[in-house]
């Protein structure tokens, strides 16, 4: 989907759902990748192998979810999977790109959002880069609120300070500072198929709650 050439917005606080929803109204979505990222296909594809067929397939939760194109990927593989986001117009496309899960995708706001099931699995695409840092520490520390023991926090995630945002790269030792109380680091690995904005900053980490 093109992007408008000189996107007019009046709001500037990324805090309030009235940014968002100016730039999904507008198509300005330099974050949306229009699909599915390659690893994330791969998590789900090593889950489900790994996985006995009795067991009850993973609670996930994709906050920030935007477009939520992942949540059909999920979805589709039989996981108990929720989009999230408290842009009315997020929610609204959405609704619109993945048409057969419809009630898996709710306008709420992470903060205070109460899964109606323990998750299993938190995925992050864009949505700490989406927040002040002042915000980060709340990140954080809701993230460890909603995975307990075992449960996986993966995705991606926007390294190196940038003088303003959003998108706001996070330093890789603060990044670790924040999640090192909760969570062990399992994996890191390089990502190759980023988009312009967060391309040679991006890594794809996995975060184990202890």
């Amino acid at each position: 989907m093109a992007e408008p050439a000189n996107p007019d917005f009046e709001s500037r606080d990324p805090l309030q759902a009235a940014f968002w929803d100016e730039r999904f109204t507008q198509r300005f979505m330099p974050w949306d990748k229009g699909g599915i990222p390659e690893r994330l296909r791969h998590l789900v594809a090593e889950r489900d192998a790994a996985a006995d067929a009795a067991v009850v397939p993973p609670v996930a939760l994709i906050p920030g979810c935007g477009s939520a194109y992942e949540l059909d990927l999920m979805c589709e593989a039989g996981w108990d999977a929720t989009a999230i986001d408290f842009s009315p117009a997020a929610v609204e496309r959405a609704r619109h790109v993945v048409k057969r899960w419809p009630e898996r995708i709710v306008q709420a706001d992470f903060f205070t959002y109460q899964p109606p099931r323990p998750l299993d699995v938190i995925y992050e695409r864009a949505f700490l880069c989406a927040l002040p840092p002042d915000m980060w520490p709340q990140v954080a520390e809701r993230w460890a609120q909603l995975l307990p023991r075992g449960g996986l926090l993966a995705g991606y995630f926007f390294l190196g300070a940038t003088p303003k945002g959003p998108p706001f790269g996070i330093e890789r030792a603060r990044l670790d500072e924040l999640l090192a109380p909760h969570f062990d680091l399992e994996a890191d690995e390089a990502v190759k198929d980023s988009l312009p904005v967060f391309e040679g900053r991006e890594r794809w980490l996995e975060w184990r709650r202890r």
